[in-house]
Order: C-alpha cells, then structure tokens, then sequence
C-alpha cells in the first residue's frame, strides 16, 4: 500500500519505518527542512533501538522516503496518518493548532479518496474537528471527494518502539465506515499473522482509549509513589510491599518500582489534557490532578533526601548524577527528573557531573557549556571523581552490576541516594556508605 505520514518525530518516524518494513510504499513529511535534509542522509533526529538500521534499510530498498511537500504527500498516500506534535497548552489542554493545519491542508490537496487516520494522542473529538476542517477546505474548491476519518493512536513505549510496533499488544481502530476498516485491516494484517490484533470501535472510544491508557500507567506509577513515602513514614521496605501486592495477579509487578517520578513527553502531558477534558465537560476528574501532583512532588524526593544529609548550603559540593534521560534506552530528557535534581542543586551552589549513556549531547543543547556541569558517557564511574554523593536519577541497566567498592574509592564523600533502588542496601552499607533509596530503611 501507499502510505502517507506527516509528522517525522517519534511515532512518526517509528510508524513510517515499520510500515515500510512490512512492504509498503512510505512516504514521511515534516515542516522541518533540517530534520528532512538530516533524514535523507540516514540522520535520525532521536535515538531509538534500531530505528537507525531500520530506516536505513528501508530507504536502501526505496520504501520509505522524506519530504517536505504535503501536496506529494496527500497524493501518494492511501491512507494518510497524522502524527504530528499536540504540546500542552498554557492551560494543560492539547494544543491542535498543528493537527488542524495537517488537515487542512490536506482538505486543500485531496484529489480521491482517502483514510485520514490521526495517530497522534488527541482528545476525544479531534477526528469530528478534522472531519470539519476537510470538509470546509473541500467546500472551498466546490468540490465533493469522499474521505474517512478514523483513530488510530499509538500505544508505542520508548526504548522499545520498534518491537512494540511490529509486535503490539493490541491495534485500536476507532472507525465509522466499512471502507476505512477494510483498507486499516488489509494494512495492519501482517502486523496479525499470530493472532488477531485489531479491536475496532467507534472513534470517540478510540481517543479516549489512548488517554485512559496512559493515564492508567501514571496512575500505577504514583501510587506506588505515594506507598514509598509511606513506608519511609513507617520504617517499612517498599521492595518487600511491591513484590507482596504484585503477586496478585489482579494487581501484577509493571509499574509498580518506586522511584522519583515519571516524565517523557507522554504520561504527564496526557494526564494533564485528560483533566483538562474531563473539566471541559463539567467534570472533576481528581485521580488525575491527584496523580500528575505527585508525580511533580516525587521529583524532588532525591533532592530531600539531600538537604536531610547535607543542608541547603551547597556551596563547594560535588554531586554524581547518573542518570539524564527520562527512561532508560532513550535520548529524551524532557520532563526527566533528572533536570529537577540538576537545577536545585545548582540553585543551591552545588556542581554536577553526569553521566548518560547516549543523552548527554540532549544536556548540552539544553543546559549549553557552563561550569558546574561536566558530562560524561563513556563509563559511569568516570562522573565520580571526587563527589561527595552519588545520585541515581536513571534505571539504565549499566547501573544494576556496578561494583560498590569501586564506586566508595572513586568518591570523596560516602552518599549514595538512589532514586530508582537500584542497589542493595546492605550491600551499600557493608561498605560503609551512607544509602538513602526510595522507600527503603
């Protein structure tokens, strides 16, 4: 098949590579010049596990290909997928500013029909406000060309796109018409050959799916959150709590590792547009303010944990952050909770050195050279040198074997906060240093 994606950044990136790694015939867009220009070199604008090889491949084999020209794109594409940016807000809500634009353009180019599936995360109602903006931009040109709007969101996780795409867990398809849902079914039935994957309903439900979706994990996340400030209350290990309530299986383990908060462009965004929404509609969804307050509050329990030890006097203190992304196996720092403990050390006269595996660059384009921050990424003891603490911000597996004698020589001082509980406490202690963890005694 034909198939058209606007919006080149994550989901539109991974979408149009594993579609064209199925066979068919992609073509991505994006108003960025430098971003296209950067992708026709084989230059991913972000990093993901194989999504370098993957695109290379496809582009090799002349399935997937770049542009800035909505007019090819609406003509190339049977069904045309719109995974452009929804930021938030000043209000919280999702801006559509950048969906509508999509589809009016493609409103002015539609020259047959077409499926116009939005792909990305909007709220319930965007597929009627494209279906709007189409038809007023038809009505324009006197013309009356048929097309369906459907939902189809993404359920992709970072660090894991690529696999997640080719083998989902399940494919939403919110739909109205048999036409969009034979062309989505012959699209995705390679994505199916094990089992039947696709769960049609209609395109409300499908929204509102995406939403639910994510804001169900954040939830999962916070209130285990929430738990861990508990047991630090009690003197209770939340290690224990976690593995004694995830063994009901009604309840499971994903989810529920304490640590000091979510972020990525994705939970709290999404949580925050859903509450919007709910408010839009007279209603008070208080879970969801509840878990996004939270969220923002366990970003800071490392930096408590900190002041407990040292004061708020920082001055002459070095601290080791390992840790920049906001999850392992990915370059992406926004929300992390790696700039809040960055940003209120230094506001407390302290200087950092980090280290990421691959983030380090996103740092640097964030934060610029300045003399309190040194960044490293080639082993993680190299961000030890002479620290008084070492901060765990990030869960990167590199972490999970780390000799602790190694870490107590490289240091000056003797602290270790572990915001993820990567680390035995006793085994920390053994060593004589001094072990703050989330919800640990």
């Amino acid at each position: 098949m034909n198939i058209t994606v606007v919006g080149s950044g994550y989901v539109g990136l991974v979408s149009g590579a594993c579609f064209s790694e199925m066979g068919n015939n992609v073509v991505c867009i994006d108003t960025d010049q430098g971003k296209i220009d950067g992708l026709r070199k084989g230059i991913m604008p972000i990093y993901e596990p194989d999504l370098e090889t993957l695109v290379h491949k496809n582009m090799a084999s002349d399935r997937l290909s770049f542009t800035t020209s909505i007019e090819k794109g609406v003509n190339h594409g049977e069904v045309i997928f719109i995974a452009v940016g929804t930021p938030p807000d000043e209000d919280g809500s999702a801006d559509l500013q950048y969906v509508k634009r999509v589809a009016q353009s493609i409103g002015e180019q539609i020259n047959d029909y077409r499926v116009v599936a939005t792909k990305s995360t909007v709220p319930v109602g965007t597929a009627e406000i494209v279906k709007v903006t189409i038809k007023q931009a038809l009505e324009k040109r006197a013309l009356n060309i048929p097309f369906s709007v459907v939902s189809n969101p993404e359920f992709l996780k970072v660090g894991g796109a690529i696999e997640g795409f080719m083998k989902p867990d399940r494919i939403i398809v919110g739909v109205e018409d048999d036409r969009a849902l034979d062309i989505l079914r012959n699209l995705y039935a390679p994505f199916n050959r094990n089992h039947e994957r696709l769960i049609v309903m209609d395109v409300s439900s499908a929204e509102l799916t995406k939403y639910a979706a994510n804001a169900m994990l954040a939830t999962k996340i916070s209130f285990m959150n929430e738990m861990s400030n508990l047991a630090d209350c009690f003197g209770a290990d939340i290690e224990s709590v976690r593995i004694g309530i995830g063994a009901d299986p009604r309840i499971g383990y994903s989810f529920i590792y304490p640590g000091c908060g979510y972020g990525g462009s994705c939970f709290s965004k999404d949580v925050q547009a859903l509450y919007r929404t709910a408010k839009a509609a007279d209603y008070d969804a208080r879970i969801l303010s509840a878990v996004e307050a939270v969220n923002n509050d366990q970003k800071r329990v490392p930096i408590n944990k900190v002041v407990d030890h040292f004061g708020t006097d920082l001055k002459g203190k070095k601290f080791a952050l390992w840790g920049l992304s906001f999850k392992p196996d990915t370059d992406d720092m926004r929300g992390a909770p790696s700039r809040v403990v960055m940003e209120a050390l230094w506001d407390m006269g302290a200087t950092v050195q980090a280290f990421d595996p691959v983030a380090t660059d996103e740092a640097l384009r964030i934060y610029g050279e300045r003399a309190d921050l040194t960044l490293f990424s080639d082993t993680p003891y190299d961000a030890l040198t002479d620290v008084d603490c070492l901060i765990v911000v990030t869960e990167w597996s590199v972490f999970r074997g780390s000799d602790i004698d190694q870490i107590k020589s490289k240091m000056r001082g003797n602290v270790i906060v572990d915001g993820r509980n990567i680390f035995s406490p006793e085994r920390v202690t053994e060593a004589g240093l001094s072990y703050y963890g989330i919800g640990r005694p």
